[in-house]
């Protein structure tokens, strides 16, 4: 089942080749399913959702040249979007981004603005 990504890569006169043969293939499988014939109903839909992309494709084109834009084969170079990038385990178990760097080395002792602000709490508490 081709995607429209790789439809619009095609030329008109392609499309119109595609589209004459999946007709001609949904019309079997409509003759197989009057007699009984048929063992995979989902080739049916498969076969509509062909034609649907194609008519789609052609009538984009279409639409293009009639407002003055290029309209013919669209062929991507790259990627729509970027590739995934998986979270990483270190070796406390800990899942971090692939982006995020992780510090080895875990304080034991508070720092001074910390004891300085809980000292602070405390004499407001005092008071």
């Amino acid at each position: 089942m081709p995607t429209a990504t790789e439809l619009r890569e095609l030329d008109d006169d392609e499309l119109e080749i595609r589209l004459a043969e999946y007709r001609r293939e949904m019309l079997n499988l409509r003759f197989q399913l009057a007699t009984g014939q048929l063992d995979n109903y989902a080739r049916l839909n498969d076969a509509k959702r062909n034609v649907a992309r194609v008519l789609t494709v052609l009538r984009d084109r279409e639409i293009a040249l009639a407002e003055g834009r290029f309209a013919g084969p669209v062929i991507l170079e790259h990627p729509v979007r970027p590739a995934r990038r998986l979270a990483e385990t270190t070796d406390d178990g800990v899942e971090v981004d692939a982006d995020e760097e992780v510090d080895d080395v875990v304080d034991a002792e508070p720092d001074e603005a910390e004891l300085e602000a809980a000292a602070g709490d405390e004499e407001e508490d005092e008071s």
